[in-house]
């Protein structure tokens, strides 16, 4: 009994321990960057230094960054990509923490109708994926039966994947939503949306 009470403290409290320290460590840091020495100048013109002066310029800094790569409709944001894909190693780097990025700001969950599991890459081997659309008119039509594109990502990042072309009597329906396929997914099966 003991054992299991303090198992489920410990489940409680090293997630949020956890996340209030990486919203700590983050803070530090996006505020050490900028606030610096901007609080430098502060305690030198003004005697005192204001705490996490740096982080809410570091916020302003993204709104201003934000507003110019809009206005510029996207070419800045080509321009500087086109220039980092084409340093060596760093080409990987920003290819790897953008993936990331966009997985977290733009989850992908709208452009997926339902979660399925397909035989795939063999019979019998069962992958989950997602129903992107019924398939182009024409394949229908060359094969006589009605096809589904379905999306296959893989692990642990879900924005790198497959399209195959799954007949619509081999599709099994799941009745879990995709925000809860795509965290089993990242979380390599670790998270199962059935617990």
């Amino acid at each position: 009994m003991l054992k299991k009470i303090f198992i489920t403290g410990l489940a409680t409290l090293v997630p949020v321990i956890i996340t209030i320290y990486i919203f700590f460590i983050t803070f530090r840091f996006v505020d050490g960057i900028l606030g610096k020495l901007i609080n430098k100048l502060f305690f030198k013109y003004f005697g005192y230094g204001i705490p996490g002066l740096g982080f809410i310029l570091f916020v302003v800094l993204i709104f201003v960054t934000g507003s110019i790569i809009h206005i510029s409709r996207k070419r800045l944001l080509r321009y500087f990509e086109n220039l980092f894909l084409r340093i060596p190693y760093a080409s990987k780097v920003y290819s790897a923490v953008k993936n990331i990025v966009h997985f977290v700001l733009y989850p992908p969950k709208k452009d997926y109708k339902s979660v399925v599991l397909v035989e795939y890459p063999r019979h019998g081997v069962y992958s989950l994926g997602f129903i992107t659309k019924e398939s182009f008119l024409g394949f229908n039509e060359k094969l006589n039966r009605k096809l589904y594109n379905v999306y296959i990502p893989t692990t642990p990042n879900p924005f790198t994947g497959m399209v195959i072309l799954v007949p619509a009597e081999e599709v099994v329906l799941l009745d879990i939503s995709v925000e809860e396929a795509i965290k089993f997914i990242a979380s390599g099966g670790l998270l199962n949306p059935y617990d």
